[in-house]
């Protein structure tokens, strides 16, 4: 990755991400670009001066004449911070997503989710703090719940979200851990793994009622809801770990480490990401995959 020289002028770097390189290899004049992103990751909007003493055409000077990242084609860390248009000129607040920690808490030890690859691990490892512990098996508990709406006070539940509400998703994890199960243990559709071995999961309201809900609770409800304001929709997902991990102690092996609870485990973090596609909100959810040794 390297960084363009910026003069003030616009710049506009775009590639294909390596899934689209390797839509185009194929050559059957199939390919067509039907959707693209903008991402503003290298901006520091703190920069905004609005005291500079040369007046109001500057003080987005610094801004303007930040240097910008050269465009890269992995689409698995391009763009962390993806750009929105919204036609309204009255938002006050934008949504949020944010883990509803009332319903599915973290580990109180690890503080991360985690996810037991095994029945042993589970129930061994795990004999009566099972808070934050989902079993990546034969039974799904502790699934993770993702609350979307307006995080304020200053508009009560009650007024509504409007047209801000999210309603459709995208989960991406490493496919080689885990795999996106409902509360019922029945598997989401994978909409693509690419070549980093991530894999995406398309989820819609409406039409993916296992895992997306709206959420109508208008009451404050303290100790209960996460979304102080407006509530939009609710997200539940569960985690079912691999055959690799349950199988093989090769990938703990290779990506891992280990850990003590009550015998010697291994263990493999990495993060679960969260993206709304209507309203941009994202969050990154940390999960520890665990297994006895």
């Amino acid at each position: 990755m390297g960084l363009l020289d910026n003069s003030g002028d616009i710049l506009l770097d775009c590639v294909l991400t390596d899934t689209g390189r390797e839509r185009l290899a194929k050559g059957d004049g199939s390919f067509k670009v039907v959707k693209f992103a903008l991402g503003d990751d290298e901006i520091d909007y703190s920069l905004y001066n609005s005291s500079h003493p040369s007046g109001s055409a500057y003080y987005d000077q610094e801004i303007m004449q930040t240097l910008v990242f050269e465009a890269f084609t992995n689409n698995a860390s391009a763009m962390n911070s993806k750009l929105i248009t919204n036609p309204r000129a009255n938002l006050l607040y934008l949504p949020t997503l944010k883990i509803n920690e009332f319903q599915t808490p973290r580990n109180p030890t690890d503080q991360l989710w985690i996810v037991a690859v095994d029945s042993d691990t589970y129930e061994t490892e795990f004999p009566s703090v099972k808070t934050g512990v989902m079993a990546g098996v034969d039974k799904i508990t502790n699934a993770l719940q993702v609350d979307q709406g307006l995080d304020t006070a200053e508009i009560p539940p009650a007024y509504g979200i409007g047209d801000l509400i999210e309603t459709q998703y995208i989960i991406r994890m490493d496919n080689r851990y885990g795999r996106v199960v409902s509360q019922s243990g029945v598997p989401a559709n994978v909409s693509y793994i690419d070549d980093d071995n991530i894999a995406t999961y398309f989820l819609n309201y409406g039409s993916d009622t296992q895992f997306i809900w709206r959420n109508t609770n208008q009451q404050t409800s303290a100790g209960k809801e996460t979304i102080a304001g407006p509530r939009g929709t609710t997200l539940i997902f569960a985690i079912q770990s691999t055959l690799d991990l349950i199988q093989s102690d090769f990938l703990f092996t290779q990506t891992g480490t280990a850990k003590t609870y009550v015998n010697a485990c291994y263990i493999i973090d990495t993060l679960v990401r969260v993206e709304g596609i209507t309203t941009g909100s994202r969050i990154d959810i940390p999960v520890r995959f665990a297994k006895k040794q």
